[in-house]
């Protein structure tokens, strides 16, 4: 069965796909090496990649101490060694001071300025067997694929709210949603709003430059975990099942073009303090080799979806995601860092006053439905959403909402010449 022909016209799968599925479940052999790239997989030099996950792997946050991380605070500039101290249980004790510091570094690079943009999906065909996500291919959900007419309609609705910056999303299917159907959307998006982020499967460098011919100014991927051998039994088929070509998405966009990249590890799914540390360490290697890139780090905590059942997060409560966000923004002062709705209300208002610089507003993990939950206009053939959110607020209630913290919202800052 071919890795890019997965049952994408059908809700339900067939007895053939069901056995495919338990033989991949069961037979590890039956799957394809991931560490192999596919045909027409772009290589690029593994140098970030190997200096990356070396890094990775000699770190052992269990070694640091207090002192360790008294050292690490006092410092003017954090180092790589005092990053690994404050991201260490020993730094647990600390957090107070932790985030005074990251307070400072925040005020110091991004003044008072908390960023807004909302995600649109416009489709949510997937060909991966990925298998926390929602969107998998044997998951039984409402597939569905915006036309040019309905994105369209959707990012009206959505700029009429106010809102300047979208992030596009759809499910990982390059048959439901090619490259020209993408930039198609991007240009579409250009009409609407000043900045065009894309979350979608990884291009090579060539595709990534028409994306941002077509009006896309970032792009986010997900490495999900920085694990090979985790990463291994989570990715069953597909290609997301490719780990090399997935960690290197972000360096062919620079090579593409890109003003910005972002970066993230889905916590839980492996040993976070090892996960958010390779995503800071993959930033910190690509930000000496191009320095005019902007950088951005999201930090999502592994939420509850559809079928799911079978995995077992590693917990990362609160506290341990506010230590990871302050370390960030402490060793990396100059990257944007955003959280997400997955977060509860409570804590996203109180970490923008600390380390984040960015949070989504109206937002919807489904496909096709803002207007429904912008206007109240039910929409039945609404496609099924990736996962569930914590935070509904709208456009107006984020705005509001961080006035009222003392903060200045920014919706656009950029300015095209």
């Amino acid at each position: 069965m071919a890795e890019n022909q997965f049952f994408i016209d059908s809700d339900k799968l067939s007895g053939e796909a069901l056995a495919h599925k338990h033989l991949l479940e069961t037979d590890p052999s039956s799957r394809t090496n991931h560490m192999e790239y596919m045909e027409g997989m772009e290589r690029i030099s593994p140098e970030i990649r190997e200096k990356t996950l070396a890094a990775m792997e000699a770190y052992d946050y269990s070694k640091y101490t207090a002192r360790d991380v008294r050292m690490a605070l006092a410092h003017e500039t954090c180092s790589v060694e005092d990053f690994k101290a404050l991201l260490s249980p020993a730094a647990a004790p600390f957090l107070e001071q932790m985030a005074q510091r990251a307070k400072l570094e925040t005020s110091k690079h991004f003044g008072n300025t908390v960023y807004l943009f909302t995600p649109l999906y416009i489709a949510n065909y997937c060909e991966n067997y990925c298998v926390y996500c929602g969107f998998n291919c044997y998951n039984d959900i409402h597939r569905k694929k915006l036309n040019a007419e309905e994105i369209e309609h959707e990012m009206k609705v959505i700029a009429d709210s106010g809102i300047e910056e979208i992030l596009m999303l759809t499910g990982e299917s390059r048959a439901a949603s090619d490259v020209h159907y993408i930039g198609e959307a991007c240009r579409l998006a250009r009409k609407y709003f000043r900045n065009v982020g894309l979350e979608i499967y990884p291009v090579n460098s060539d595709e990534y430059r028409y994306l941002h011919e077509c009006g896309a100014d970032y792009v986010t991927v997900f490495q999900e975990t920085y694990d090979s051998d985790k990463y291994e039994t989570l990715h069953l088929m597909g290609h997301k099942r490719v780990f090399p070509y997935r960690f290197e998405a972000q360096e062919r966009a620079i090579l593409g073009g890109m003003r910005g990249v972002g970066f993230s590890a889905l916590l839980g799914l492996s040993d976070f303090r090892k996960d958010a540390f390779a995503s800071a360490m993959h930033i910190y290697y690509l930000q000496r080799k191009y320095p005019h890139v902007e950088y951005s780090l999201s930090c999502p905590r592994l939420r509850p979806i559809i079928n799911n059942d079978r995995i077992n997060p590693l917990d990362v409560h609160e506290k341990e995601l506010c230590q990871i966000l302050c370390a960030y923004r402490i060793f990396l002062p100059y990257v944007g860092i955003t959280v997400s709705s997955r977060e509860q209300k409570h804590f996203r208002d109180g970490i923008v006053k600390i380390a984040a610089t960015k949070v989504s507003a109206g937002v919807s993990t489904g496909i096709g439905d803002h207007e429904s939950k912008y206007t109240g206009k039910e929409n039945a053939d609404a496609g099924d959403e990736q996962f569930e959110i914590s935070d509904g607020r709208s456009f107006d209630q984020m705005y509001g909402d961080m006035e009222q913290e003392g903060l200045q919202p920014v919706l656009n800052d950029y300015v095209y010449v």
